[in-house]
Order: structure tokens, then C-alpha cells, then sequence
């Protein structure tokens, strides 16, 4: 089985878009950043806003997503799958009216034994460049399928402690339907409360990984307004669920302005854990 997936490494895709100033503002109102970007760039993190899925309706599986086996492996007998984390390096800045262009790769699929039963590892490497030009935006994206056998729920058993940047919300159904539009994301974990609990046995509703880890580095904008980030990544460690607390903590970068960041659950275990990297003439002294 495994070496059939290994006929999709190296398989490639195209995506073309324009950013426009409604997406910007759009996000922006998502995040309820108090921010009005005219004219400015797309905020980091904010291109997976883009090159949305258009996938016809005849052709989405029972849980939402696109039926498998064309661009990403058919990984029929592995139903969950879950955005595991991603490492990103920004080369400059996607401006409104800028055209732009993805390429996607299969880098990498890899199959593991772990404690709930076998899981699939799918790397996919996208560049993002200016329109038949300049690379602005490298991404490595890790996703992982695992069965539906055992506990739907693999909670972290990692705490920390509250970091000197803090941030408390509630993730809502509100907040989770305006992302998944955004992004196009029609996965019904985020928003069909029957089908996450009734047939995939979660507790509640599933805040979405890219979301977390855009509230993340959303933390260093409300602390370090200006700042150009150049490097971020992030492991999800354990689901979040709507209607609880969530908290984001971070720590002022370092001399080689390195911000080390993470999530928690109302409970206090962490949910993800990421870093970013500042440009060092943003580094405080």
C-alpha cells in the first residue's frame, strides 16, 4: 500500500490568484484585529486565503472535503485527516492587486505505526511567487490521516506556564464558519455540530490548525506592531474545541529575534506550539 503512495511523490499542481482588498479587510475583520489594511500587504499566514479549492459539489466526500486520490493520495481507509503543522520563510510582501502564483509539490509520504493504529504523513512543499516572478512566500505543510478506531480525542499531556504576551478567547461556531469561508473550507468538523460528534466522536466542534496558528503570530502583531516576520512554524499537538477558553502566550524575541509562542486548552495543556522569527533590526534591544 505504501508503495502505491509513492506514486504520488513528486506529483505537482498550479493555482493562480489577485489579492484583493476585500480578502485583506475580510481577514483582518476575522481576526478582529481593529486593523484596516488599504493598500497595505496581505498579513503573513494570510495566503492560505488564497488559491481557494473548486472542487464541484459532485465531487465533495461525505465529511466535506474533496473526494481523494487526485492531487494529495487516496488514503481511503485512513478517514480522519488533520493538518499537523507547517515551516514557512517569507521572501516579501503580496500587496493588494498583486497577481500571484502556487506551485505544489509532494515532497514527501510516509507511512508510521502510532499508538491509535497506522497514520499517513503527506508533506506538500508550495512556493508563492509574484506572477512570473519574485518568490514571496516558501511553505513545507505537513498533513496526517489516521483511522476512525479508538479515541477521537489524543489530548496533549504537555503544560507550560502563562508567557509575558497573553491573549484570552472563546472560539465560537461564529468564528469558526467565518474562517472556514475565507478559506473555502467546507471540512464539516468546523461547523456541522451532529456529524463532529455523532460520526466522528469529537466533544465539539474542531477550531482549525491554520486558524491557531494565525492567532499565534497575530499575537506578535498586537505586540510588535511593524515587525517583519521572515520565518514561522507550528506543531498541533492536541484539538481545540468551541465554546472553551483558549489562550495564546508568547515571549519577546530574543537577540536573534526568535519569539517562541504556544497554545492552551481551558485546562492548561498545549494545544500548539510554533516559533517566529523576526527581522533583526525589529529586535528590541
Amino acid at each position: 500500500m505504501s508503495e502505491a503512495y509513492n506514486d504520488w511523490v513528486g506529483r505537482s499542481e498550479m493555482a493562480r490568484d489577485i489579492v484583493t482588498a476585500g480578502l485583506v479587510d475580510r481577514l483582518e475583520a476575522t481576526l478582529d484585529s481593529g486593523v484596516r489594511r488599504d493598500g497595505a500587504a496581505l498579513r503573513p499566514l494570510g495566503h492560505w486565503c488564497l488559491f481557494l479549492p473548486q472542487t464541484p459539489q459532485s465531487q465533495i466526500g461525505t465529511d466535506g472535503h474533496a473526494v481523494r486520490g487526485g492531487f494529495l493520495p487516496p488514503v481511503h481507509h485512513l478517514p480522519r485527516r488533520m493538518w499537523a503543522g507547517s515551516s514557512l520563510t517569507f521572501h516579501g510582501d503580496m500587496h493588494i492587486g498583486m497577481a500571484v502564483e502556487r506551485r505544489s509539490i509532494i515532497s514527501s509520504v510516509t507511512r508510521k505505526q502510532g499508538a491509535s493504529g497506522e497514520l499517513v504523513f503527506v508533506t506538500v512543499r508550495h512556493e508563492i511567487s509574484q506572477a512570473g516572478g519574485t518568490l514571496l512566500v516558501s511553505e513545507e505543510h505537513d498533513i496526517v490521516y489516521r483511522g476512525a478506531m479508538g479515541a477521537a480525542v489524543k489530548l496533549s499531556g504537555e503544560t507550560a506556564q502563562a508567557g509575558m504576551w497573553r491573549r484570552e478567547l472563546v472560539p465560537d461556531a461564529v468564528l469558526l464558519f467565518r474562517y472556514s469561508a475565507l478559506t473555502f473550507n467546507g471540512h464539516r468538523i468546523h461547523y456541522d455540530r451532529p456529524y463532529v460528534t455523532e460520526v466522528e466522536g469529537y466533544p465539539g466542534l474542531i477550531v482549525h490548525g491554520p486558524l491557531i496558528a494565525t492567532l499565534l503570530l497575530d499575537l506578535v502583531h498586537r505586540h510588535m506592531p511593524g515587525a517583519a516576520i521572515t520565518a514561522y512554524s507550528f506543531r498541533a499537538l492536541s484539538p481545540v474545541f468551541d465554546g472553551a477558553n483558549l489562550s495564546l502566550h508568547g515571549s519577546p524575541p530574543d537577540g536573534e529575534g526568535l519569539i517562541k509562542l504556544w497554545a492552551c486548552t481551558d485546562d492548561g495543556r498545549v494545544a500548539m506550539r510554533a516559533e517566529a522569527h523576526i527581522a533583526r533590526q525589529d529586535v528590541i534591544s
